[in-house]
């Protein structure tokens, strides 16, 4: 009788058995994969795959920019005209998510074109270096009837895709990063709920001859790895302007980081092109009041623009819902990073039950090498609905774009609580304002955290004003937010706007971010 247990442990043997069960673990891997891909392929198991890499997308992009630029497809009328309630009734079905029934942590669903999500997409997942396209079937959604079933089988193509995670508790499949509409991403960590949205290009914003909307036109989607748990996604970006190839890679977590690599290819010159933008929502809080009857203190995804820049300087710009069209520019040399910001952490702060905004995530991009001369660029749009995003923030090359001239750069950004930054240092938590002082003066209250009482006493308010004057400044002990509160009273005379430019300095080092603020007659006199 042969002892298979004494066969095995010969060192041959068992380093044969080793390289079997290796092998075989990855044809199971690949045969779960296949299985959460193949149901959506129409049914089909003969899905023709295509060598990828990373260099495949840039050649893609390279291509695509020699040639004339061609409009993406659209849904049908039939689908684009569904109104929002019916299409959120189309659920993509869990038992056919990519990599949902295999050992890895991740899973992919993906989204249905409709309403306002029209434009048609491409979409492979890659496993060992071949790319599979994937199809939509009449069992891909569960569907309000049987007419959208159909007219979503005859499309065969998908709006975007959704990524999911566990990151609230090992056994719940949580969506945390979505890539749907034109080159839009949004993406949250544990404890938080979509707000702000961060976008792969904007370019032409807020200028006189339009703005383009470049678009993610084709993704692929690497097999995720485990450790770290990571999963990467390359797109296809496309616009009238530029093409360009972009890479993903993306850690969930708390907080949730995505490292991003772009290589960009001009069409044309383009003079006001936003690199790693970030688009959010601010109707009022702070020092922008409602002007309408409204319970709750404060509506917006994030607070204020934070910059790191070259010099180390930290910027804080309270957000404005201003009455015209605003454009700030922050110039610099080599930032170190920039964000919008959701501060304030505390539900009172908000007395929102179902929008949470004290869940919302604060967005930070920190950039990969030095990025140059440019300038952080902050859009603020009028806005009467909390539906509408009318926050722009970016960084603008100060060269642009050049025809034929291939652009590389590459960023991360996260979504935190707050700014990943030491938090023991002094930073701005509130800014308001009032008209209450003896003389009837203009206002501004600023609030500190992190400043001791010893350093208040040490403490230079330097204030300035481009137009009008400063009036008087003081600093007072905040106990309540462990730290100072700033009052600075102004005149701004005749002028109908002014900067304003508060600095706290010891022996004439700053200790504190720099506080920067756009003043107009016509948005005071409405918040008061």
């Amino acid at each position: 009788m042969v002892n298979f247990p004494a066969i095995c442990q010969q060192p041959k043997v068992a380093v044969l058995l080793k390289k079997l069960t290796t092998v075989i673990s990855l044809i199971m891997a690949l045969v779960f994969s296949y299985n959460g891909f193949a149901q959506t392929a129409n049914g089909k198991a003969d899905v023709v795959a295509s060598e990828f890499s990373r260099n495949s997308v840039i050649e893609l992009a390279r291509k695509l920019a020699e040639a004339p630029y061609q409009p993406a497809d659209k849904a049908p009328e039939g689908l684009a005209s569904l109104d929002e309630a019916t299409y959120q009734q189309i659920d993509y079905l869990d038992n056919v998510a990519i990599w949902g029934e295999t050992p890895t942590q991740f899973s992919v669903q993906l989204s249905a074109p409709g309403f306002i999500y029209n434009n048609l997409v491409d979409i492979a997942i890659v496993e060992n270096g071949q790319a599979f396209p994937i199809t939509l079937s009449e069992t891909s959604f569960s569907v309000p009837n049987e007419q959208i079933n159909k007219l979503l089988a005859d499309v065969g193509r998908f709006a975007g895709i959704k990524l999911h995670y566990p990151l609230q508790q090992e056994a719940q499949q949580d969506e945390f990063i979505v890539f749907q509409s034109a080159s839009y991403f949004r993406l949250i960590s544990k404890d938080q709920v979509y707000g702000a949205s961060a976008r792969g290009l904007a370019v032409n914003v807020a200028q006189p001859k339009g703005e383009e909307h470049p678009l993610f036109k084709r993704f692929w989607i690497e097999h995720p790895s485990t450790n770290p748990p990571t999963i990467v996604v390359h797109a296809l970006l496309d616009s009238k302007s530029v093409a360009g190839a972009y890479r993903f890679n993306i850690y969930p977590g708390s907080p949730t980081k995505v490292a991003v690599n772009v290589v960009l290819f001009p069409r044309e010159d383009v003079s006001h092109a936003g690199l790693a933008p970030l688009t959010s929502m601010f109707l009022y809080g702070g020092l922008d009041r409602s002007e309408q009857r409204d319970h709750r203190p404060a509506v917006h995804d994030s607070e204020g623009l934070l910059i790191l820049n070259g010099k180390g300087e930290r910027i804080w710009r309270p957000l404005n819902n201003p009455h015209a069209l605003q454009i700030s520019a922050f110039l610099d040399e080599n930032p170190q990073g920039f964000g919008l910001i959701q501060r304030p952490r505390d539900m009172s702060h908000y007395q929102d039950l179902e929008a949470n905004f004290q869940q919302r995530p604060s967005l930070w991009i920190e950039p990969d090498g030095d990025w140059g001369k440019g300038q952080v660029e902050l859009i603020e749009i009028p806005s009467d609905s909390e539906e509408n995003a009318n926050i722009v923030a970016f960084w603008q090359p100060e060269q642009g774009l050049k025809k034929g001239v291939p652009f590389t750069y590459g960023y991360t950004i996260t979504a935190a609580d707050d700014v990943p930054e030491n938090q023991d240092e002094p930073r701005i938590v509130r800014s308001a304002s009032d008209q209450k002082t003896p003389d009837d003066a203009k206002q501004i209250i600023i609030d500190y955290r992190n400043v001791t009482t010893k350093e208040i006493e040490q403490i230079t308010v330097d204030a300035s004003i481009s137009a009008g004057k400063i009036l008087a400044t003081r600093i007072v002990p905040n106990p309540h937010v462990d730290g100072a509160r700033v009052y600075l009273s102004f005149d701004p005379e005749e002028a109908d706007a002014a900067e304003l430019r508060v600095q706290l300095t010891i022996d004439q080092q700053r200790v504190a971010p720099t506080w920067l603020y756009r003043w107009t007659v016509q948005d005071w006199n409405n918040a008061l």
